[in-house]
């Protein structure tokens, strides 16, 4: 009977273990909250009524994306918005994740991203009122503009001894990425009061929160202050040097000689114009017809630079430069020696801080809603994916499916940019030597009859590089077909009819142009009539 009870006890103890691993199991796979922003705001977020704020938000896709997100639209504006969570979230009790996505989609140039984690309301504010001097206990996220350029994470703190609220900013936070992808903010809270933050799930920065080297001001204060009502002694002397008093200055200092004098061994140089001026009137200069000396006084050539002057080493009357006087001293100051009265720098006393207390980990208030309340001179600013978690590897779940093959999809079209745009630089840096023979080879005589299609050709071909290399094979064609033509006789064609593989190929390198592109050579050839740029180059 005995080694049944035993094995039922067992597998009693079996059942239990299981169904406690099933139960975290549970309890972590979902986040505490969570805002993909799949439906729109209105109605579940609350924008702020107040007077200042006037940013309009709106629930728009991220360009180049299925996903929306909400969106600052516009530029110059104060915003604020704000969401009640369901419950209050505890963040003195084990580990808390606050992450959230964000996309300056028409970069940054001065403007804040972050969110605020907010008190609850018995502490002095209302959604439909909600400021910048609303509550909160957290401030999280990117702010850029001038100097500033940081990932915030600011608590907002009790002392419990003065009863205020104090900001604790977070000492060296990472930079601001600097493109216009989306990314992940991620601020991990532990029990054992590490601060961890991540951009793109990858550490920028580690911290304890009970640190003076990680937070500013320190969460426990000092335990002593300056002594407010200590005052220096009158008879207290700082300077560690004083002059010399009994120095007396020089008999040969002379203190009026000036900096510079003129340099006597200086000589005119040959050719100097004494009598010619460096600008003279422009002698193509008119009067204007409706020039009315009464109301516009009397009217004056415009100057110009004075052509003898240009081949001549100088105009006017010539001066002897400056030089160095050498028997210049200056003012004459008393050298410095050590000061016999010397105390060194005065402070005041330090006395007990009436205000210090100490602190096993922070007296964190909860967290009743997230709001957004922001002043940027940028628009285009895309919030999303807004998650509370009591789990690290639940944040890290939501930025593998949420955030990770969407940021992949914006590299990848950010490296073939980039690549785009060094192939274009690079086709820049050959195009004005190859236009340059281009044109030469437009100017051969036996090719004149064919002159003005070249010069279309080579035109087309600076307004749209990618067309270069057909346009050069384009050319080089119709050459030939001239020399055949020369050599092997045949009756000279009034035109050049552009052959078809040359043509391919102009089309082929047209082809590969974007869209961008092709609407401005339709425009172009709609404006056929327009005077061209390259008029006076063709023509010479």
């Amino acid at each position: 009977m005995e080694p049944v009870r035993r094995r039922i006890s067992l597998q009693f103890c079996f059942l239990l273990l299981i169904g406690f691993f099933v139960s975290q199991l549970c309890a972590s796979s979902d986040p505490i909250f969570y805002e993909s922003f799949d439906e729109s705001f209105e109605g579940r977020w609350v924008v702020s009524e107040k007077e200042d704020y006037k940013g309009v938000w709106k629930h728009e896709k991220s360009e180049g994306h299925d996903e929306y997100g909400l969106l600052v639209s516009e530029k110059a504006r104060k915003y604020a918005i704000v969401k009640e969570l369901d419950k209050p979230v505890n963040l003195k009790d084990g580990t808390i994740v606050l992450q959230f996505e964000t996309r300056f989609q028409n970069g940054l140039e001065c403007g804040g991203a972050y969110l605020k984690y907010l008190r609850p309301q018995e502490a002095g504010w209302a959604p439909k009122e909600f400021d910048n001097e609303s509550p909160y206990s957290i401030m999280f996220g990117p702010d850029k503009c001038g100097a500033t350029n940081k990932v915030h994470f600011i608590l907002k703190h009790k002392n419990p001894k003065s009863g205020g609220y104090i900001e604790h900013h977070l000492k060296f936070p990472p930079s601001v990425p600097s493109d216009k992808q989306t990314h992940v903010y991620t601020a991990i809270l532990k029990p054992d009061n590490e601060l961890r933050i991540l951009i793109d799930g990858e550490e920028k920065k580690k911290a304890n929160f009970l640190s003076s080297d990680d937070f500013d001001p320190a969460l426990i204060p000092a335990k002593t202050i300056p002594d407010p009502e200590d005052k220096k002694p009158e008879d207290w002397d700082e300077r560690a040097k004083i002059p010399d008093p009994d120095a007396v200055k020089p008999d040969d200092w002379d203190e009026d000689a000036p900096m510079e004098i003129e340099d006597e061994d200086a000589v005119k140089p040959e050719g100097w114009l004494d009598d010619e001026p460096e600008e003279i009137d422009d002698p193509e200069a008119t009067k204007p017809e409706d020039w009315d000396d009464e109301e516009d006084g009397e009217w004056e050539a415009p100057k110009i630079d004075n052509p003898k002057c240009e081949t001549a080493p100088g105009c006017g009357e010539w001066k002897r430069p400056m030089k160095r006087n050498p028997a210049y001293k200056g003012k004459w100051h008393a050298p410095l020696i050590d000061n016999p009265n010397y105390k060194g720098i005065w402070k005041p006393q330090e006395i007990p801080n009436p205000d210090y207390f100490e602190l096993d980990k922070p007296n964190f208030e909860d967290i009743t809603a997230i709001g957004i309340e922001i002043w940027t001179m940028q628009d285009g600013i895309l919030f999303g994916n807004i998650l509370i978690a009591d789990d690290e590897v639940v944040a890290e779940s939501y930025r593998d499916t949420a955030w990770k093959a969407k940021f992949t999809v914006e590299k990848e079209k950010q490296k073939a940019e980039e690549e785009a745009a060094a192939l274009s630089d690079g086709l820049k840096g050959y195009q004005k030597p190859v236009f340059d023979v281009l044109y030469k080879i437009a100017d051969i005589p036996f090719l004149s009859e064919h002159k003005h299609k070249i010069l279309d050709l080579i035109e087309k071909a600076e307004k749209q590089p990618n067309l270069t290399i057909g346009i050069i094979v384009s050319i080089i064609v119709v050459v030939l077909t001239v020399l055949i033509k020369i050599l092997f006789g045949g009756k000279k064609p009034a035109g050049v009819n552009t052959p078809p593989s040359s043509a391919a190929v102009a089309e082929s390198s047209n082809n590969e142009g974007s869209g961008e592109e092709k609407e401005e050579q339709n425009d172009k050839e709609d404006t056929s009539a327009a005077p061209r740029r390259r008029n006076t180059r063709r023509e010479n």
